[in-house]
């Protein structure tokens, strides 16, 4: 079996001793080394390796949010320095956590896996990682074809449900990302961050005032002239969130 693996770590020292390890191993041919996630997530996209040995610690964006930029999805062996991220890689679906430094036995360890899963499944990619924890976000990493955008969670106006998307609305432009908006609404910071509506999530800072419009139904509109619904529910959570910031829109 040969399985094309890419090496991604932001430190030199790291890539040279995955990739010594590797030459080692007659089933791996290394592809591709990647300092960064953005290069990363280029190298996977294009070269669909079986296998990635991924550092979670990266300037930019780390392992994790370089994930949500693989639209191939490969097989993962998180390499890293920390041990705190241990049940985050297995909650997304990692063969093997390797601790730095790293043994050659631990290492043949995770290539017997690696060797193991894909002769299962060499017939298809793996379907996805389950990249769905409960940590705070405070920025989302997006792609729009080959460009990557970083967008700070301060810099939303709001987020709206669009089919299996949500459309990101930031000071940085318009974002679609395949994610759910119960996933956002449980991430993002609750004191700054309102399900307004079913479809809507808002930014409380950038409302600017927040008015009937139907029965039992609300408008609110941003400081950019967005107006958004809002829903009876939705207007008693936000009321909540705008009087905690001594604001008096409503």
């Amino acid at each position: 079996m040969n399985i094309r693996a890419i090496i991604v770590d932001d430190e030199p020292l790291g890539r040279a001793m995955v990739k010594r390890f590797a030459e080692e191993r007659a089933e791996l041919e290394v592809v591709e080394e990647c300092s960064n996630g953005f290069d990363a997530a280029r190298a996977v996209n294009e070269k669909k390796p079986d296998l990635v040995f991924l550092d979670i610690q990266m300037p930019r964006i780390n392992g994790f949010e370089t994930l949500e930029l693989f639209e191939h999805k490969p097989e993962l062996v998180f390499v890293t320095a920390y041990d705190h991220y241990a049940l985050k890689a297995f909650e997304v679906n990692a063969l093997d956590y390797l601790l730095k430094p790293v043994s050659k036995d631990r290492f043949d360890a995770a290539v017997d896996k690696a060797i193991e899963r894909l002769g299962e499944e060499r017939e298809e990619e793996p379907s996805g990682y389950a990249i769905e924890t409960d940590d705070r976000i405070n920025r989302i990493v997006t792609r729009l074809n080959n460009k990557i955008t970083v967008v700070l969670a301060s810099r939303v106006s709001h987020i709206e449900a669009q089919d299996d998307y949500v459309s990101i609305h930031s000071a940085d432009g318009k974002f679609l990302k395949k994610r759910t908006m119960k996933y956002y609404e449980a991430r993002l910071d609750p004191a700054t961050f309102v399900r307004a509506h079913r479809s809507h999530i808002v930014n409380v800072k950038r409302v600017r005032s927040v008015e009937p419009a139907e029965s039992d139904a609300y408008r609110a509109a941003l400081d950019d002239g967005t107006e958004i619904p809002v829903s009876k529910s939705g207007y008693r959570r936000l009321k909540e969130a705008l009087e905690e910031l001594g604001e008096d829109q409503l």
